[in-house]
């Protein structure tokens, strides 16, 4: 039986995008923690091995999340391509190629890279979905972007170039996921946030393993710490999973272009998170930073 649709608006009313704000709020939080658990446990696991345990737990949450979340999916053979084409942007390229690239440079940069995702994804929108590109959204993106570089630059990103090749490779990454965005529209729309999320999910995990399989079956697991494996549960089940549908669902009730606005505050509550459990220290371009990155977010949401 084919799961229905879920309804959706992306021109909803004020009070009904609050909760898909909560959400997003909560996703970005999510995903900002992603790039601190990424920078230490590639450390300890090579990226392929590290990229397919993760699809793994990844496939055995999501089938625990369909078990209770209704009836099964059944998909429809005119979306086989769209189902592939989504896979491999997100599993592939998106997860492989951001576990690969961050080893060779920093958290917070790779923080500012996805936060480059809206300008990408309002591109996208505009000429694969139709959606209005009006003024307040370029200047909401342009002003929550240089809210962004305030923080980073302020915080002294590495721009050397022992980090230019990592960069390059996580900027692949966020072009893949700023189209996995975009396209993933057109899936939520009959299979909803939870089955979308999930197919790409498995379908992704299963074309990877023909490049992860042999360093995962030759790598020394008792190398592992208790605490490594905390940090592969949280990429696998947390941004994985959770975030995932997560986003999927914020794309079911808003506009692609919004949602994808707040990656933008991933650097900003990367920064926090670094404080809270690093002990660095909060400066007042940090506090000048989050707030004109938070000013251009809500620009941007009554564009």
């Amino acid at each position: 039986m084919t799961r229905p649709a879920e309804s959706h608006s992306p021109g909803a009313t004020p009070s009904a995008l609050t909760g898909v704000y909560a959400v997003l709020l909560l996703q970005s939080l999510m995903a900002s923690g992603t790039h601190l658990v990424a920078k230490v446990v590639v450390n300890a696991v090579d990226a392929p091995t590290l990229t397919l345990i993760r699809c793994l737990i990844s496939v055995a949450g999501m089938a625990v999340l369909l078990l209770f979340s209704g009836p099964r999916v059944s998909i429809r053979r005119k979306d086989y391509r769209l189902i592939f084409v989504l896979s491999l942007l997100a599993i592939p390229v998106n997860q492989f190629f951001f576990l690969y690239g961050i080893r060779f440079t920093t958290a917070a940069n790779a923080a500012l890279l996805y936060a480059t995702t809206p300008a990408l994804v309002l591109l996208l929108s505009r000429i694969l979905l139709g959606e209005r590109l009006t003024r307040r959204k370029v200047a909401g993106v342009a002003l929550a972007f240089a809210g962004v570089l305030v923080v980073i630059l302020e915080r002294g990103p590495n721009a050397s170039m022992e980090y230019v090749y990592g960069n390059v490779i996580i900027f692949l990454a966020v072009i893949a996921w700023s189209s996995y965005t975009v396209y993933g529209k057109r899936l939520i729309a009959h299979y909803g946030p939870i089955g979308a999320s999930s197919v790409t999910l498995i379908v992704g995990t299963v074309l990877f393993i023909p490049v992860g399989i042999i360093p995962a079956l030759a790598f020394p697991y008792e190398t592992l710490s208790a605490a490594n494996w905390l940090q592969i549960l949280y990429l696998g089940i947390v941004t994985s999973v959770l975030a995932y549908v997560l986003w999927y669902y914020a794309l079911s009730r808003a506009e692609a272009g919004k949602v994808a606005l707040f990656t933008n505050l991933q650097p900003i509550l990367t920064t926090v998170l670094a404080v809270l459990l690093l002990g660095q220290s909060l400066t007042v371009m940090f506090v000048l930073g989050g707030m004109i990155t938070l000013s251009g977010v809500i620009l941007a949401q009554f564009g």
